[in-house]
């Protein structure tokens, strides 16, 4: 069973700056696709970020630009870099891992609060 661990996640002014990683069991290039969710109160799980395995890159349109999708293949690690955070990026963040092949799969981590306030 495939493990996904977020860490990173923490209490930051409006503007600030957080790092969120996701740490895999298993190579990240065995995944076709992983990718940031997050999770406000009482709103829906959405897409933050994505990367395939050959690297392309897809971003929710309010994070172009403020958010970051990265990763290091050696570390087994996906980056999320935010930047210019602001409250509405208050949230749970979700690392995932998805694919079709050889079945249809997705794992998801335990997910990561963070929350930007003054």
């Amino acid at each position: 069973q495939v493990q996904l661990v977020e860490s990173g996640g923490g209490l930051v002014q409006p503007g600030g700056s957080l790092r969120l990683s996701c740490t895999a069991s298993a190579s990240i290039f065995s995944f076709a696709v992983m990718g940031w969710y997050r999770q406000a109160p009482g709103k829906q799980r959405e897409l933050v970020a994505s990367i395939t395995n050959g690297g392309r890159t897809t971003y929710a349109d309010s994070e172009k630009g403020r958010f970051t999708i990265s990763r290091d293949s050696a570390e087994k690690t996906v980056y999320l870099q935010m930047n210019s955070l602001k409250p509405e990026d208050t949230a749970v963040y979700y690392c995932n891992a998805e694919g079709r092949f050889p079945r249809p799969y997705s794992y998801w981590g335990q997910g990561t609060q963070v929350t930007v306030s003054s």
